[in-house]
């Protein structure tokens, strides 16, 4: 997807929304009502109407819709379709393209998760909609360019699109099902905000498709931080730009924390993770999902420690400055928490995969000055909990992208990256924290040089707590 100047405006736009909104509304409504934890789950559920038929003229409509856009407005030939180019499109073996990086790896995974949302909001299951995303996506390859079909686009937009669909979708149902606090209307906006595509179907279907995505009353815990971070160590290498200091907003959640009792985790994604990072400095430094595809619930330390594991799907993009690296993985994995005493408590992740990446660095070339490969990772994610005052969070990922380059015999980058941050409450759900992080890049080519490229970053949040006790479950 070649996305005009306008086109990516649109897509800032709501993916800034989709940042923002859940945060204010959901975590403001938690304040009014039990913990997730406390809710039951209930026994009953609604049942959603499904139509097979009404996504897939969603998407076909869609695709067309975004072709006409970006032929009109992108001053690309690339949207010129014909009936040769999509019989040589058909003919055609799939290749690896060069589109500009944020094209590739976010804007991709965004229109997959619109392929998604048609699906998923019109009573289909997880890999109904999984099979609708990456049916979508073959069609935009062969229908909607006149280029060669490319095997990246597929990955990010039809599975890729499909992890971030999933959490986009879930948090706007749950905002819709448990926004007491928030008038009906704004809900609906905030939901469309979101997930487009749901709120589309909301609006034009009216009745047809208006049953809310029964939750079950997961444990969640979600936080929106605003604050400013400024650079303490800067190893730039070959990028040429950057700014010291930049104004940040983040949303994180976690869905489906285990250790409630009566909550079963029979669907995908009925844990998952989600993160978003918006920047002064560039728009966007994360956006990052993963969530429980596969799996069962354990229990050990005579029910001190309740947990799941199992096969997790995930979508990672992440854009410090310097590089920027971009995943689409499966990983094995688990999440758990132990209660350590009445008052301690952990919770955490740790997972390892397989993914296909992209990897650049930012400012050292043009937006096409990238590579894909392979990619072994890993992730390690802890969150250390004091009563109802204070947490500290530590989280580390790396990624290890082998034969990085597409037209050379070998070489990698070895990417890590490391957050520790301290929230302390300070009245209600009102909190402050203190974050550092670190990044790191070393690219290893033959008959070159080792580049490094590191950067670490201190700041200080307003934080805004989506739960008083930092997301503890309590089953006893």
């Amino acid at each position: 997807m070649k996305t005009s100047l306008r086109a990516r405006a649109v897509l800032r736009c709501a993916l800034s929304l989709a940042l923002v909104a859940p945060a204010l509304c959901a975590a403001q409504a938690d304040g009014l009502k039990p913990r997730p934890s406390q809710l039951p789950v209930p026994e009953v559920e609604p049942v959603m109407e499904k139509s097979y038929s009404i996504p897939a003229m969603e998407i076909v409509g869609f695709d067309f819709l975004l072709n006409r856009y970006n032929h009109a407005f992108s001053g690309s030939p690339d949207y010129t379709v014909t009936l040769e180019s999509i019989r040589r499109n058909l003919c055609s073996s799939w290749a690896v393209d060069s589109d500009d990086f944020h094209i590739n790896q976010l804007g991709h995974p965004y229109q997959g998760s619109m392929y998604y949302g048609f699906a998923r909001s019109a009573g289909l299951g997880f890999w109904e909609s999984a099979g609708y995303t990456f049916a979508g996506s073959i069609g935009w390859e062969l229908f909607g360019e006149n280029t060669r079909p490319s095997v990246n686009d597929q990955i990010a937009s039809g599975i890729g699109g499909t992890f971030l669909g999933e959490s986009l979708f879930r948090m706007a149902s749950l905002l819709l099902e448990h926004g007491e606090g928030v008038p009906r209307p704004m809900r609906e906006v905030a939901a469309a905000a979101i997930s487009p595509s749901t709120g589309f179907n909301r609006l034009v279907y009216g009745k047809r498709f208006d049953t809310i995505f029964a939750s079950r009353n997961p444990a969640y815990y979600s936080r929106l931080q605003l604050g400013l971070m400024g650079t303490a160590q800067n190893e730039q290498g070959i990028s040429t730009l950057l700014k010291r200091n930049e104004a940040q907003a983040n949303f994180s959640m976690e869905y489906g924390l285990p250790g409630k009792d009566g909550y079963h985790y029979s669907r995908p994604f009925d844990y998952f993770a989600f993160e978003a990072t918006g920047s002064s400095a560039n728009v966007f430094e994360t956006v990052m999902t993963r969530g429980l595809l596969a799996g069962g619930e354990y229990s050990a330390a005579k029910d001190r420690y309740r947990g799941i594991w199992g096969l997790y799907g995930s979508y990672d993009y992440i854009s410090p400055q310097t590089f920027r690296v971009s995943s689409t993985a499966l990983s094995l994995g688990t999440t758990g928490q132990w209660r350590a005493s009445d008052r301690f408590v952990v919770q955490g992740s740790v997972m390892a995969g397989i993914g296909y990446s992209a990897v650049g660095t930012v400012h050292g070339g043009t937006e096409r000055d990238y590579h894909y490969g392979t990619t072994p990772q890993a992730l390690v994610a802890l969150r250390l909990i004091d009563g109802d005052r204070t947490s500290l969070d530590l989280t580390a990922r790396e990624y290890f992208v082998t034969h990085a380059t597409n037209n050379a015999p070998g070489g990698n980058d070895n990417i890590t990256r490391a957050e520790i941050s301290l929230t302390h409450r300070l009245h209600k759900l009102h909190a402050i924290t203190i974050k550092y992080l670190w990044n790191r890049r070393i690219a290893s080519f033959p008959g070159i040089e080792d580049s490094r490229q590191t950067r670490g970053t201190v700041g200080i949040f307003y934080t805004l707590l989506g739960q008083d006790r930092f997301g503890t479950v309590d089953w006893r």
